[in-house]
C-alpha cells in the first residue's frame, strides 16, 4: 500500500498536474450533489477499512453486496410500473396491458382526493378527480381495479401514505371476495407518513395519530397479512424535493428509526415486524453516486438495525428497496432524451441491487404516459434484464475504487445527519423544528443556482437547445371521470345497507379516542359495509383533527 501511496503521488504530481496545467480541466472542481470530492483516479489507498467489515458477501452481514445470496442470478428484480389514472375502469385496461407486456409486479397511483381521504364527490376534490392517479372512494371502485387480476400471484405497491389502513383494508376485502386469502396476498403499502411532513405534503392527521396507525398497520399485517410489507420508507420524495444523495440517505434511515422505535414503543418486539420494513429510492443522473448511494444505505441499516435495535434476526438488518428512476431529471424538451436518462438510471438502480423497479417513461415531463411511451420504459428494464448481461454478476461495481470510496464517504455523510436528527430529539421533533425541510430547500436552491449559471448541464434545457414543434399524442384525462365517479358514489349511497356502514365508522370513531385499540381490524369492518373512503377518513379527523403544516422560512 506504501509503495501505491508513493506511486500516486508521484503520478499526480509529474503526470496529471503538468497535464492539467497544459490543457485545464472541464470544471474548477469535480464534486457531485452531496459534495462529495471526485478524484481523478482512485486506488486501493482510498478504500478504508477491512473487507469482511466494510463488504462482506452478498445475503449476509452488512449487506453491502446485496440482500439476497444469489441476487438476480436467481431471477430478476420484480418490473414494477407505477401506473393509475381515470377511473378505476381505465386503471385496471391499463394494468392488464402491462402484465400481458411483461410486467411482473402491479403499482397503483391514487389520484389526490383518494391520497387525501376525499371522497371523489367531496368539493375539495373538485378538478382533481383522477388526474394525477386513480379515483378510488369506496369498495366498489377497488372492486372494478382489481377485477381480472392475479392477486394470489402478483404482487401489488401501492402509493399511499395518510389513507393507507383504509387502502390496503379495500385490496384485502376485494382478495377475501376472490377467494384469495389474506395470508395470500403479497405486496407493499407506502404508509410513510414522515417524509409527507417534510418532502410531499399528502399527510391528514398529526404525528402522534398518524404513527399510531402506522403500528396498527405493522401489527396487524404482522399476524393477518404476512407476506405483505406494511410500510415503504421513502426517500424517493426527498429527493424529488431536491435533496442530495447523502441527505437521502440520512433523512429516510432517520425516519425508519422513528418507525421502528414507535413500532418498540406500541409493545411490538423488533424481530416480528423489522423484516417486513421496505424502502424506496430514487435513482438521479450521476450514476457512481447512485450505485455508493444504495450500497451505503444498505451497510448503514444493517448495523443501525443490530447495534442499534439488538436485532438478531438477519432478515430484520436487511434493507429491501424499490427504485424509481428520477422525474425530477425528465425534460419537456426534447423528450426522447428522456428515454437515455432513464436506461442509464435503471442501469444504476440494478448495479445497485434494487429489489424491483419502476422506469419513468419519456413523456412524464408532460402528461401521464401514453402507452406507448410506458412500454418503452418497461422494455427499458426487460432490455437491461436480458441482454446487457449485468445481471449475471452479483455486486458487479465492488471492488470499484471509485464506487467503494463513495459508498464510505456517503455512509459517513449519512450518519452525519442522523447523529444532527438524534441530537435534535428525533426525526418527529426535527420535522417540527423544520431542520430537514430547511436542508433540502437549501439543496434545491444550489441546484438550481448551478443550472442556471451552467455549472450543471442539463442537455436541451440549458445547452443544445434546439427548435421542437408541441408534442404530440399525450395521455389527457377525460374531465366527464369526476362525473363518473360521483354518480357511482351516489347510486352506492342508495343501494348499500346505510344502517350498517354508519354503525362501522362509529364503531371505528368511538374506536380512534382508545389509544391502545388497534383500528385496522374496524377499518376493515367498514369497507365490507361499503363506508366510504372520506367516511372512514372523516370518522378519524374528528378525533385527531388535521395536521398544519409547519412553514420554513
Amino acid at each position: 500500500m506504501a509503495d501505491i501511496k508513493d506511486e500516486k503521488a508521484r503520478w499526480l504530481k509529474q503526470v496529471y498536474e503538468k497535464a492539467k496545467a497544459k490543457g485545464g480541466e472541464r470544471y474548477p472542481s469535480f464534486d457531485t450533489s452531496s459534495g462529495l470530492e471526485v478524484k481523478p483516479v482512485y486506488t486501493p489507498d482510498d478504500v478504508r477499512g477491512e473487507y469482511t467489515e466494510q463488504l462482506g458477501f452478498p445475503g449476509e452481514y452488512p449487506f453491502t453486496r446485496g440482500v439476497q445470496p444469489t441476487m438476480y442470478r436467481g431471477r430478476f428484480w420484480t418490473m414494477r410500473q407505477y401506473a393509475g389514472f381515470g377511473t378505476a375502469e381505465d386503471a385496471n385496461q391499463r394494468y392488464h396491458y402491462l402484465l400481458q407486456s411483461g410486467q411482473t409486479g402491479l403499482s397503483v397511483a391514487f389520484d389526490l382526493p383518494t391520497q387525501m381521504g376525499r371522497d371523489a364527490d367531496h368539493p375539495r376534490a373538485r378538478g382533481e378527480v383522477g388526474k394525477v392517479g386513480v379515483s378510488i372512494s369506496s369498495l366498489k371502485d377497488m372492486e372494478v381495479l382489481l377485477k381480472g387480476l392475479p392477486l394470489a400471484d402478483v404482487s401489488t405497491s401501492m402509493t399511499i401514505n395518510a389513507t393507507a389502513p383504509i387502502l390496503l383494508c379495500l385490496y384485502a376485502a376485494v382478495g377475501e371476495q376472490n377467494g384469495v386469502a389474506l395470508e395470500q396476498l403479497s405486496g407493499t403499502v407506502q404508509n410513510d407518513i414522515l417524509k409527507e411532513y417534510m418532502a410531499r405534503g399528502t399527510y391528514v392527521y398529526p404525528p402522534a395519530p398518524s404513527l399510531r396507525l402506522i403500528t396498527n398497520l405493522f401489527a396487524f399485517c404482522a399476524k393477518r397479512i404476512p407476506k405483505w410489507n406494511p410500510i415503504s420508507i421513502s426517500g424517493y420524495h426527498i429527493r424529488e424535493a431536491g435533496s442530495t444523495a447523502a441527505q437521502e440517505i440520512g433523512f429516510t434511515l432517520a425516519d425508519g428509526i422513528a418507525y421502528v422505535e414507535a413500532a418498540l414503543k406500541a409493545g411490538l418486539q423488533v424481530d416480528e415486524f423489522a423484516g417486513r420494513l421496505s424502502f424506496f429510492f430514487n435513482v438521479h443522473n450521476n450514476f457512481l453516486e447512485e450505485v455508493a448511494k444504495f450500497r451505503a444505505a444498505r451497510r448503514l441499516w444493517a448495523r443501525i438495525m443490530k447495534e442499534r435495535f439488538k436485532a438478531k434476526d438477519p432478515r430484520s438488518m436487511m434493507l429491501r428497496f424499490h427504485a424509481q428512476t428520477a422525474g425530477s431529471t425528465l425534460t419537456a424538451q426534447q423528450v426522447d432524451n428522456n428515454v437515455v436518462r432513464v436506461a442509464l438510471q435503471a442501469l444504476a438502480a440494478v448495479m445497485g441491487g434494487a429489489q424491483s423497479l419502476h422506469t419513468n417513461s419519456r413523456d412524464e415531463a408532460l402528461a401521464l404516459p401514453s402507452e406507448e411511451a410506458a412500454r418503452l420504459a418497461l422494455r427499458t428494464q426487460q432490455v437491461i434484464a436480458y441482454e446487457s448481461g449485468v445481471a449475471d454478476v452479483i455486486d458487479p461495481m465492488g471492488g470499484s475504487y471509485a464506487v467503494e470510496t463513495m459508498t464510505d464517504e456517503l455512509e459517513a455523510k449519512a450518519q452525519d445527519y442522523i447523529r444532527r436528527i438524534d441530537d435534535l430529539g428525533g426525526m418527529v421533533d426535527a420535522i417540527a423544528k423544520g431542520y430537514p425541510q430547511g436542508e433540502i430547500q437549501e439543496a434545491a436552491y444550489q441546484a438550481q443556482r448551478d443550472l442556471e449559471q451552467k455549472r450543471s448541464v442539463v442537455v436541451g434545457v440549458n445547452q443544445f437547445q434546439i427548435k421542437e414543434p408541441p408534442p404530440q399524442g399525450l395521455l389527457r384525462v377525460d374531465e366527464s371521470v369526476e362525473r363518473v365517479q360521483s354518480e357511482r358514489l351516489k347510486k352506492l349511497r342508495s343501494e348499500r345497507d346505510n344502517v350498517a356502514a354508519s354503525r362501522t365508522v362509529d364503531a371505528l370513531r368511538k374506536a380512534a379516542a382508545t389509544p391502545d385499540e388497534n383500528l385496522i381490524p374496524l377499518i376493515l369492518d367498514a369497507v365490507k359495509a361499503y363506508a366510504t373512503l372520506g367516511e372512514i377518513s372523516d370518522a378519524m379527523r374528528d378525533v385527531f383533527g388535521e395536521h398544519k403544516e409547519h412553514v420554513v422560512m
